[in-house]
């Protein structure tokens, strides 16, 4: 039966967990268990289908028949050993009062806060009321997965979640972000912290849904300058794990500090992560030397080379299975798949990490 503080099917370290918590749990098996950032996705024929019924990204995300079916759509193609639940970094933003959209060749569009006085405007109270349908597709997923694919929660860090409601959307820059992180640090980690209190929530909703693990987003973390590094990537990270570790202390949790290079490793001392998922410029022997002594690694395989396919897929995934693959390890994309990457390709890279050994 499951139990607080045990969100994952079977006994901690028993054969009846997925193998990627087993990983995460820093278990060596015969092979990585392999699944891919954004698996779910425009390069497949039968997420555009859905996507077309929906009608719109957002009404997607909040449909839960609809987002479990996208989810499940890879399992069910390719064989992947973990699904990740079908949704946006941008959701908390949305339900906190400042709606996104998100638009055709342009991406999510926000209402840009002015200016710290903003945040005061935000609506935390109505978080849980906006995302039950999330939780609910997380309820699903648990039902209709086969019990040896593990479910994994996640959310935008804050940072990274910031700089969207800052900017009103994408940023090539990010300048408006940085230079509240220099003109109004204080302001700004107003913004923080309630990112990190609604993010420690809707982590803790999506396990008490069934979620096995749960991964953490900074896609804009290599933005961020040294100065900055300490204050708004890893306290608010660390944050988060404690308050998920405070009601679960087994979750096992996925940080991703995309581009932060060497502070990978700093990030895994403060944080303490079970898995840290490294991004294409990592060296590899690195990675096994300075991170792997320490949390179970995942990536790192270029999203472009998955593109590409052939011969120079299948080098660098041996490269990356034979580097890594000795310790604890989940072969994963340094960041997620791009739309015109071949569904076909896909498939041949799950079954090449599937029948690698040791």
């Amino acid at each position: 039966m499951q139990t607080e503080s045990s969100p994952s099917r079977g006994s901690a370290g028993t054969k009846s967990e997925p193998l990627l918590i087993r990983v995460l749990k820093g278990e060596t098996g015969p092979r990585p268990p392999v699944w891919l950032m954004r698996q779910a996705g425009r390069y497949l024929p039968e997420y555009r289908q859905v996507r077309a019924r929906a009608g719109s990204f957002m009404r997607l995300c909040y449909t839960p028949e609809l987002a479990a079916e996208v989810t499940l759509q890879p399992i069910r193609r390719f064989g992947f050993d973990a699904a990740i639940l079908f949704a946006d970094i941008l959701l908390i933003p949305d339900a906190l009062g400042q709606t996104v959209e998100v638009r055709e060749g342009q991406g999510p569009v926000l209402p840009p806060l002015a200016d710290a006085g903003a945040v005061a405007g935000l609506r935390p109270d109505r978080l849980h009321e906006h995302l039950a349908p999330v939780y609910e597709t997380v309820r699903i997923l648990r039902r209709e997965l086969p019990a040896e694919v593990a479910l994994i929660g996640f959310a935008g860090a804050p940072w990274t979640v910031a700089t969207y409601m800052i900017e009103g959307g994408t940023s090539a820059d990010h300048a408006t972000a940085l230079r509240w992180a220099v003109e109004d640090p204080d302001g700004l980690q107003r913004l923080i912290d309630l990112l990190v209190a609604s993010s420690i929530e809707y982590l803790l909703a999506q396990v008490r849904a069934g979620a096995d693990a749960v991964q953490i987003f900074d896609t804009w973390a290599g933005r961020l300058p040294a100065s900055a590094f300490a204050r708004f990537c890893l306290a608010p990270a660390a944050a988060i794990v404690a308050g998920l570790r405070a009601e679960y202390p087994d979750l096992p949790v996925i940080g991703f500090p995309r581009g932060v290079g060497e502070r990978y490793r700093d990030y895994v001392v403060e944080t303490g992560v079970a898995g840290i998922s490294i991004d294409p410029t990592v060296d590899l022997d690195w990675a096994r030397d300075g991170l792997q002594p320490l949390v179970a690694v995942q990536g790192n395989l270029d999203p472009q080379v998955l593109v590409a396919g052939g011969d120079g897929m299948r080098a660098a995934t041996c490269r990356i299975l034979d580097t890594l693959g000795h310790g604890p390890f989940v072969f994963n994309l340094g960041h997620g798949i791009v739309p015109q990457t071949p569904p076909d390709h896909v498939g041949e890279l799950v079954r090449l990490v599937q029948g690698w050994r040791a």
